[in-house]
């Protein structure tokens, strides 16, 4: 099964090819369809290069989920599966308002318990940084959510008269001997304490040795030199979401294409 997969943020988009329980061909645009609508479209075009079978959306952006939907239906005459919590999937979820659950998040713990088990935190790194918590029996419970790293630094330039926008890149030197080192050092070091106090909670307060699986797109540069165990998964979301997609499938036996 080839499905097209795409993963809506707020600040950039990926998109790939699932095939064969793999995610390739994948891009990430920033800005998405509203600042970049060319890229996205080559992007999935290079996706769809062989054919494909379906498409799965998954969007924390609603208002611009019809975009998407009409431009896989105009391309490729295919209807596009979009994600939400009354989906069959491989978790149980156990959470008071399901809906509210975002559609990155349902797709990075399903994608982490196929590929990782359970029990498992998946932290993603994007504008926000989450963390979703799957018990031992599959069950999402919820999970935690922080400030991601472009929020704090963007934050910083904007509510300062003085400090600038820092590229997050680079070596952490060991004390800032510019403004820009010393925020990055604050970003880095900073978002390393995060994660280890928040799963020393996690795992503290239920008695559970969870995995910590990581993804998105400043997971590798905010957890190198981090003294705790982790799987850096660049894809996971999009993988995840082709796992919804060929669980849909078995469940319902819903076939996306026309004709």
């Amino acid at each position: 099964m080839r499905v097209l997969v795409i993963d809506v943020g707020n600040t950039s988009t990926g998109i790939g090819l699932f095939s064969d329980g793999d995610v390739v061909d994948a891009s990430h645009i920033k800005g998405g369809i509203r600042m970049n609508p060319a890229l996205c479209v080559e992007a999935l075009r290079k996706a769809a290069a062989y054919g494909v079978d379906g498409a799965v959306l998954g969007s924390v952006v609603p208002q611009i989920n019809q975009r998407w939907q009409n431009l896989i239906q105009r391309d490729f005459g295919i209807e596009t599966l979009s994600v939400n919590a009354s989906l069959p999937m491989n978790i149980t979820i156990d959470y008071p308002r399901p809906e509210h659950i975002g559609a990155d998040r349902l797709a990075d713990a399903c994608g982490g318990v196929e590929r990782y088990g359970a029990p498992l935190v998946v932290a993603d790194f994007g504008t926000a940084l989450t963390f979703d918590v799957i018990m031992p029996d599959n069950r999402y419970i919820g999970g935690v959510i922080a400030p991601g790293l472009p929020l704090m630094t963007d934050y910083l330039c904007e509510r300062t008269a003085l400090l600038p926008h820092v590229d997050l890149k680079g070596e952490c030197p060991q004390v800032g001997r510019s403004t820009e080192e010393a925020m990055r050092i604050g970003a880095e070091v900073g978002y390393r304490g995060i994660v280890r106090e928040i799963m020393t909670y996690l795992r503290n307060s239920m008695q559970v040795d969870f995995k910590l699986v990581a993804t998105g797109g400043y997971a590798a540069w905010a957890l190198r030199g981090m003294d705790m165990k982790f799987v850096i998964d660049e894809e996971l979301t999009l993988f995840g979401l082709g796992c919804i997609f060929e669980k849909v499938e078995k469940v319902e036996g819903v076939k996306r294409v026309e004709g």
